[in-house]
Order: C-alpha cells, then sequence, then structure tokens
C-alpha cells in the first residue's frame, strides 16, 4: 500500500512512516536554509522522492535584460530537488544540467516540481520542471549523491 503517488518504504517500515519521515527532515532542513528563508522561498508537497518549491520573482532578481536573472531560476529548481533528494536522509548534489525555455519577468510566480526517477545506492537522479501557470519554463536533471550511511535500494 501507499500513503501518496511515490511512496515505497524501505524493509521495515510503513509508507506513512516514510512520509513522515520526509516531512520531518525537510522540516529541519528549512530551519537551517537561510538561503531558502531569504528569498520567501515556499517549501510545500514533500513526499519521499518529491518537493515543491514556489517563488514570486522580484524586482531584485531582474538582470540588464529585463527578464529573470537565470541563476534565480536555476536556485529555484535546485531548492525543489535538494528537498526531493534528502526526504530518506542527506544528500548533496553532484551536478545538474539545465535548460531555459522561456524568460521569466518580475512578478511572475514560479513552481517548481522535482521527482526522483533513479535511486540506486548512494546515487540519485531528479527532474525538475519550473512552471509558471501552465508553462514551462525551465527543466532541470539533477544528480544526487547519500552521504553518510547507505540508502536501502527501492523495492521492486
Amino acid at each position: 500500500s501507499r500513503c501518496c503517488a511515490t511512496c515505497a518504504a524501505p524493509p521495515g517500515t510503513s509508507m506513512p512512516e516514510r512520509h513522515a519521515r520526509a516531512i520531518q527532515l525537510a522540516a529541519a532542513m528549512f530551519e537551517r536554509d537561510t538561503a531558502v528563508r531569504a528569498l520567501d522561498i515556499t517549501i510545500g508537497d514533500v513526499a519521499p522522492g518529491r518537493a515543491t518549491a514556489t517563488m514570486r520573482v522580484t524586482s531584485a532578481m531582474v538582470q540588464g535584460h529585463g527578464t529573470c536573472h537565470g541563476g534565480y531560476l536555476f536556485l529555484l529548481a535546485d531548492t525543489a530537488f535538494a528537498y526531493a533528494c534528502n526526504t530518506d536522509g542527506p544528500a548533496v548534489a553532484a551536478g545538474a544540467d539545465v535548460e531555459f525555455l522561456a524568460p521569466v519577468h518580475e512578478g511572475d510566480l514560479l513552481l517548481a516540481t522535482a521527482q526522483e526517477r533513479v535511486l540506486r545506492g548512494r546515487s540519485g537522479i531528479y527532474d525538475v520542471t519550473v512552471r509558471r501557470g501552465d508553462e514551462s519554463v525551465l527543466e532541470f536533471r539533477g544528480r544526487s549523491r547519500t552521504v553518510g550511511a547507505v540508502r536501502p535500494p527501492p523495492p521492486g
């Protein structure tokens, strides 16, 4: 059984336990995440292997072409990725690739949705889509590496 669309509990834990742990780890991470809080990024929909992050583009994020600086877009995608890949324990980014699909402007409300694609041993691959409403403005693929104990293999 599953408590949500992505929960697949490791041996010895139930789905609700894994989901509760993911939320607990995200809350603890948020308390230490001064960058996310300073940019007023909201973390939501945390579950094993997934997370969302929301950010409104401010005037301070606009570069010389009148659009949002790509670094802020990357930061938003990287934030959702970080919260998704830390739902089972501590992990860090090993690398990422990004595709900018559409310009973003001051006042735009952006939603980044991160989803685990592959998890093997200490390595993971996560896809993140950043949307403005129904329009995808950025695609991001992140590679994670667990620090500390090796994660249990995914079921099945």
